[in-house]
């Protein structure tokens, strides 16, 4: 008697979605409290997800308890706490960076009587990831976590410069000027900061402040950061370090953190 042929078994189906509701409402409530700064109470927060209060009356106790949230005692107000932004940056790039420039950054504010600044291209944006403040009673500053824009930040110009091809046509692709002489314009200063190695350009928000940055590279040769120096003129007499002489600080300062992830290339 001859044996039947089994029936070959049709191919499982792949699976390209999975559910984990509570996990997805925890990253609801610190997107949705990272745009509130002054916080929200667990009602307001239920009724912006358009949620019901039981739903997530339990996972803003858990996050709290584990310190992604703190609780306000007066208000009954939640907010975000630190304890996101630390373990975002050990688990990122950031941290390997910091570590290198921290002590760089803080010498330098020293040495220029100014604050600094670092960005990195994340995703399609550019992000303020370390921040050094002006030892000086007065100063100006941009906010740790801040997003610049591409097209105007001294920052942007210089990722968007040393950037490789895909990296830089994937944010522009994004961040669209309104026209094509515009975007050409664009391309033209990032070929002339390639050449220069820095971009130096006013302020395209404060008056007063001229905006200085260096790339910083990492062992392979690929940018990993910009290293931004706003510099604001005071009138009172007391500035002891011009422009001139703080753009060179920078500049040491840009090679010293590069120099420390593995770089050594040529000067710029």
């Amino acid at each position: 008697m001859a044996k039947s042929k089994a029936t070959p078994k049709a191919p499982r189906a792949a699976k390209t979605h999975y559910s984990a509701p509570a996990l997805e409402k925890g990253f609801d409530i610190i997107e949705l409290l990272a745009l509130a700064p002054d916080g929200l109470t667990s009602s307001e927060i239920a009724l912006r997800l358009g949620r019901s209060l039981s739903e997530i009356f339990r996972i803003l106790v858990v996050m709290e308890r584990r310190h992604w949230l703190h609780k306000s005692s007066e208000t009954d107000r939640y907010n975000v706490s630190y304890h996101v932004l630390e373990y975002a940056l050990r688990a990122s790039p950031v941290q390997a960076l910091g570590a290198i420039a921290a002590p760089i950054m803080y010498e330098l504010a020293g040495a220029t009587v100014q604050s600094c600044h670092m960005a990195v291209v994340s995703e399609t944006t550019i992000l303020i990831v370390l921040q050094q403040e002006s030892p000086a009673h007065s100063g100006f500053s941009v906010r740790l976590g801040t997003r610049c824009d591409v097209y105007s930040s001294c920052s942007g110009h210089v990722l968007m410069a040393f950037s490789d091809r895909l990296t830089a046509d994937k944010i522009m692709s994004v961040a669209k000027l309104s026209s094509t002489p515009q975007l050409e314009a664009f391309k033209s200063r990032l070929a002339f900061i390639r050449e220069r190695g820095y971009e130096i350009k006013a302020s395209s928000r404060s008056m007063g402040v001229t905006d200085i940055s260096y790339p910083i590279f990492g062992f392979d040769g690929r940018i990993r950061a910009a290293l931004t120096l706003p510099f604001l003129t005071v009138i009172d007499g007391s500035q002891t370090v011009d422009i001139e002489n703080a753009r060179q600080h920078l500049a040491k300062a840009a090679r010293k953190i590069s120099n420390g992830l593995g770089w050594f290339g040529s000067e710029a």
